[in-house]
C-alpha cells in the first residue's frame, strides 16, 4: 500500500508513534510518505520505501498567523496524487484531520481513504477548547475511520462528543530490537559513581505532567535512598522545578539533561522511572522504560493503569500523593531482589502485550478494510 502519514514531527507522543508506525510499516514493504513541516525526529536514518515530503508555509502579510492547515491540505493533495496513495492517516485530531479532509475534497475523482488517530490532548485538552470542539467533532464524524490509542481515550472521546461512528482501539507498540536493556553499567558508574540508584522522568515538561511532583518525590526518596534524578526533556515547567530542586537543596543530585535522542541509553542507566501527570491517554514512555527493564511509579490516572501492571512492573499512585510514589520507589530500590523481579515483569509485560509484532497488523487491517 502506499500510506501517508501527517504527524506533529516534535518530541511528543503523538509524533513518535506516528513516526515508529511509519517505519515499521515501511518495514514491512509498504510506502510510507511523512508530510509535515518539518522532519519527525526519530526518521533520523536512511530506510527504504520511507519519503518525506515538507509542507512549505505561505508567508504573506494578510495573514496575522501562517495558515499551515491550507498548507498541508494543498500539500497532502499533491503528493496523494503524484504517489498515488491509498490511505492518509492523521495522527492528532486538528489540524491533521481536518487538512485530510480538505484534500479528499479537492481531490473528488480520488478515492482517498482517511483515516484518524486520536492520540490524547487533542481530544481532552484542545478538543475541549469551546472554539474547536464542534470542528473537532465534525473531523472525527468525517474520517473513513477513528482509532485511539486507549480504552480510557476511547470512552473519553464517546463521553465528550457526539460521535456516530466506531472508534477502534489500538495501543502504542515498541521495537523490542531497539528498546530493549543495555549494559551501560561503566557509563553509569563513571557519570554517578558506584553503588547509587538512577531515577529518571522524561516528559515535554508541560504543567500536566506535574513536574513539582517527580522533584518532591525524588527529594523524600533521596533522604533514604543514595540516588539521582535525571529529568530528560524540556518545556515551560522546566525553571519551576530547576528552583523547587535548588530550594530543596538537592540540586547536585537533580540532572537536567534537556532534550535527548537516545533514551534508550538513559533508561538502561536507570532504576526507577516517574511519571506523576495529572492524565495520560496512554503513557508511551512508560512503555519504553518498562522494555528497558525500569519499573514505573505512576499516578493511577487515565490510560496509565493500561500500561502500568500495579504490583508487578511498578505501582500507580493517586495523582499528587508523592509521600506514596516516595514509599514504593524506596521499597523498590533497598530491596535488589525486588527490583530484580521487577525488572523482569517488566520486560515480559512489554513483550507480551505491545511490541510492533501484535499491533502493526491491526493497523494494516484498518487500511485493507478501507481499500478493498
Amino acid at each position: 500500500m502506499n500510506i501517508g502519514i501527517c504527524c506533529y514531527p516534535t518530541y511528543g507522543g503523538s509524533g513518535v508513534v506516528a513516526t515508529e508506525l511509519g517505519m515499521e510499516l515501511a518495514s514491512r514493504g509498504h510506502n510510507v510518505h511523512f508530510i509535515s513541516y518539518d522532519q519527525p525526529f526519530r526518521l533520523n536514518n536512511y530506510q527504504r520505501n520511507i519519503y518525506f515530503h515538507e509542507v512549505e508555509l505561505v508567508d504573506y502579510p494578510v495573514f496575522i498567523h501562517k495558515p499551515y492547515l491550507l498548507a498541508l491540505a494543498a500539500k497532502i493533495a499533491q503528493v496523494a496524487q503524484r504517489e498515488k496513495l491509498d490511505i492518509i492517516h492523521a495522527h492528532y485530531a486538528i489540524p491533521h484531520s481536518a487538512s485530510a479532509y480538505l484534500a479528499r475534497e479537492m481531490l473528488d475523482r480520488y478515492d482517498l481513504k482517511t483515516v484518524t488517530t486520536l492520540h490524547g490532548t487533542d481530544i481532552t485538552v484542545v478538543g475541549k477548547n469551546p472554539q474547536l470542539k464542534n470542528i473537532t467533532e465534525f473531523m472525527i464524524n468525517q474520517s473513513d475511520c477513528v482509532t485511539s490509542v486507549s480504552s480510557f481515550l476511547t470512552r473519553h472521546t464517546k463521553q465528550f462528543f457526539n460521535v456516530n461512528k466506531p472508534i477502534k482501539t489500538i495501543y502504542n507498540f515498541i521495537n523490542i530490537d531497539r528498546f530493549k536493556r543495555l549494559n551501560a553499567q561503566n557509563t553509569r558508574e563513571s557519570l554517578f559513581g558506584t553503588g547509587k540508584k538512577i531515577i529518571i522522568h522524561i516528559s515535554n515538561f508541560r504543567p500536566v505532567k506535574r513536574i513539582d511532583d517527580v522533584i518532591k518525590t525524588f527529594d523524600l526518596i533521596q533522604r533514604e535512598v543514595d540516588c539521582h534524578l535525571l529529568m530528560v526533556g524540556d518545556g515551560p515547567e522546566r525553571n519551576n522545578a530547576y528552583k523547587l530542586a535548588q530550594d530543596l537543596n538537592i540540586i547536585s543530585k537533580v540532572h537536567f539533561l534537556g532534550k535527548q535522542t537516545d533514551i534508550v541509553k538513559l533508561l538502561s542507566m536507570s532504576d526507577l522511572f516517574l511519571l506523576t501527570s495529572d492524565t495520560e491517554s496512554f503513557g508511551l514512555v512508560a512503555l519504553e522504560a518498562m522494555a528497558c527493564g525500569v519499573p514505573v511509579i505512576a499516578s493511577n490516572a487515565g490510560g496509565i493503569p493500561e500500561v502500568v501492571k500495579h504490583g508487578h512492573t511498578g505501582y500507580l499512585c493517586d495523582i499528587g500523593d508523592v509521600h506514596t510514589m516516595a514509599r514504593h520507589g524506596i521499597d523498590i530500590l533497598k530491596d535488589d531482589e525486588k527490583l530484580s523481579e521487577m525488572r523482569e515483569k517488566s520486560v515480559e509485560h512489554a513483550r507480551n502485550n505491545f511490541t510492533a509484532d501484535k499491533i502493526i497488523p491491526r493497523y494494516e487491517n484498518v487500511y485493507k478494510q478501507l481499500i478493498t
